[in-house]
């Protein structure tokens, strides 16, 4: 059975949600750069000695790769649905009247202030005001 969050529960979660989304961010650029790195490494070394720089750059993204796989494995455990990682986007299930809806939220926000039905998504988003 899924856990459902009310909006106070979902605001508090939001302490060590922030800081964990925001290394995903920086995580997922720091992934990008590597790959280009990695890519350019083998684009412009043929000789023997260019193993070593392909092996720090394969070192490296299996680093940040295992640190995103955690952090994405730690939100879902607290029953939040990651949806963007650039923009911190998250759903946090919630019950309201025996509906279930999410309760939505996304990095520089400063607390949980929309919802939206299981099937609209972010286009569907409406303020907590609107719940009913």
């Amino acid at each position: 059975m899924p856990r459902f969050y009310d909006i106070d529960a979902a605001n508090e979660r939001l302490t060590e949600l922030r800081p964990l989304l925001e290394r995903l961010a920086a995580d997922r650029d720091a992934l990008a750069e590597e790959q280009r790195g990695f890519r350019a490494t083998l684009a412009t070394d043929g000789a023997p000695e260019s193993e070593i720089p392909v092996q720090r750059h394969e070192a490296r993204i299996r680093q940040i790769v295992g640190r995103m796989q955690e952090a994405v494995a730690q939100i879902d455990a607290w029953g939040i649905t990651l949806r963007d990682i650039p923009t911190g986007l998250v759903d946090f299930p919630a019950l309201v009247s025996g509906r279930q809806v999410w309760l939505c939220w996304r990095l520089g926000e400063p607390e949980v202030g929309w919802w939206h039905d299981l099937t609209t998504g972010l286009a569907g988003r409406r303020p907590l005001r609107d719940l009913e």
